[in-house]
């Protein structure tokens, strides 16, 4: 006699294709909500700012420091700390939420209702011109700054080895490995 299992399998990816997400998706949880990236396999969990905003935050960071190495979990992490501090600050939650919504008005006037759903960085570039003088791209391009740059994963991916006073500073450490320069 041949038994059946009665519940359904469902890899990951079998539930990313299903529930229908777009480039970044969400999916509602009892604490708030995680947005998933079905294409680069990470996920960011919110608690404080609409998954959407996040979403926003993402492809703004994406395309006001652009970089093809980076994938968007880069991205992601660097504008997690806006969803930590909005949960404490209501200010700057207000601030986020209003100043994405202006974005979005702003990519409205190319077509679409959402500027994440703006296909062309070119386009994305011209709404970011537009609203480059408002408090939120203001904020958004001074602390990505540290959030994108400090991340030692991000590093690597330029080539930074790190900060060199650990090992004794560059006279130890560096100082003398320039294989570019021709010797004299």
């Amino acid at each position: 006699m041949r038994t059946l299992e009665k519940r359904q399998r469902l890899s990951r990816r079998g539930f990313l294709a299903g529930s229908g997400m777009t480039a970044l998706g969400t999916v509602a949880l009892s604490a708030g909500a995680t947005l998933f990236d079905p294409k680069g396999a990470w996920a960011l969990s919110v608690t404080a700012l609409k998954p959407e905003t996040m979403a926003t935050l993402i492809q703004m960071a994406r395309d006001i420091y652009p970089h093809d190495r980076l994938t968007d979990a880069f991205y992601a992490k660097a504008v997690a700390s806006y969803d930590t501090d909005a949960a404490k600050d209501p200010k700057l939650k207000a601030l986020i939420e209003t100043g994405v919504a202006e974005v979005d008005r702003a990519a409205r006037a190319r077509g679409p209702k959402r500027y994440v759903d703006l296909k062309a960085a070119t386009d994305r570039v011209a709404v970011l011109h537009v609203v480059e003088g408002g408090a939120l791209f203001t904020k958004l391009r001074a602390g990505l700054v540290t959030g994108l740059y400090n991340q030692p994963e991000v590093w690597a991916k330029f080539g930074y080895e790190g900060p060199s006073a650990p090992e004794g500073g560059y006279l130890y450490r560096g100082f003398d490995d320039i294989d570019w320069l021709p010797a004299v």
